[in-house]
């Protein structure tokens, strides 16, 4: 019997099958609380998590130390250890995605319902504009002539170089997202389910240390509209759509790597090429 079997049958003793698909369109998550509940999460924890990074990237740009301030590491641990934070509290309710990028990665694989992603993608969106409206309140004399947090091309790099950027940086995170929150691996080790924060929030982290010099480390469509509608700047709007195309595109390619390539969706698609034990 080969390894493949043996894993979907008893892992470590625990049977295993594969949840199914959710529905493309489910009318009926408009009539559920839970569903309103989770919009509401996702407001939530996209507006603190931009309120503290953003506000990181201000402080860091306001200090005129070179050796003073959180530095490129500090602000790298600030987007990092917020959505460590964030996936850990709010995973339960909603799925802690916080970011529309992860969760039209988890619609392609058929892990939410259309409604759902619209609606997520619509209350991230919102939670990243309020979040970014609260650092300019807080900070409003040094917001504007710092930048306003906004992703942009930074000056020596192309356009082309800023979006593959953020396509592998997004393909990082969601491959992660994927990985992390894999059904099969939380039925084999129960740990995984508790430990997924961790990894996702790290994968963020080392992502932002890699890309921050070319684009300001986008990965995230709300975290990058949020910060172009508050500072409302000729060039962030001009570049903005990097931030869209690049994390979509990543998404795309990770559900595509994970579902079809490491979860062999595409061989069952076609007919099971696996081993099967020989009578």
């Amino acid at each position: 019997m080969s390894k493949e079997v043996i894993e979907e049958g008893h892992a470590h003793g625990k049977d295993y099958v594969d949840p199914p698909p959710a529905p493309l369109f489910d009318v009926g998550e408009l009539k559920l609380w839970s569903f309103f509940r989770a919009l509401i999460a996702e407001f939530i924890a996209t507006l603190l998590f931009l309120y503290v990074t953003v506000a990181t990237v201000i402080g860091h740009k306001k200090n005129q130390d070179a050796c003073g301030g959180v530095g490129l590491l500090g602000i790298a641990w600030a987007f990092g250890g917020m959505i460590f934070i964030l996936v850990y509290c709010t995973a339960g309710i909603s799925g802690g995605h916080i970011n529309p990028a992860v969760t039209f990665g988890l619609l392609l694989a058929r892990k939410v319902s259309l409604i759902r992603a619209v609606g997520y993608m619509v209350a991230q969106c919102l939670g990243a504009v309020c979040g970014v409206g609260l650092v300019k309140a807080f900070m409003k004399p040094y917001y504007n002539s710092l930048g306003g947090g906004a992703n942009t091309v930074a000056h020596g790099y192309s356009t082309g170089t800023a979006l593959g950027a953020e396509i592998i940086g997004t393909f990082v995170l969601v491959y992660t997202v994927f990985s992390a929150t894999d059904p099969k691996r939380s039925a084999r080790d129960s740990h995984i389910p508790v430990l997924a924060p961790l990894p996702i929030g790290f994968a963020v982290f080392m992502v932002h240390l890699a890309t921050i010099p070319i684009t300001g480390t986008g990965i995230n469509p709300a975290r990058s509209f949020g910060a172009a509608v508050i500072i409302n700047d000729k060039k962030a709007w001009d570049d903005h759509w990097i931030f869209w195309v690049g994390p979509f595109v990543g998404a795309l390619a990770a559900a595509a790597y994970h579902q079809y390539i490491l979860r062999a969706g595409a061989i069952k698609a076609l007919g099971s090429f696996r081993s099967h034990p020989t009578n």
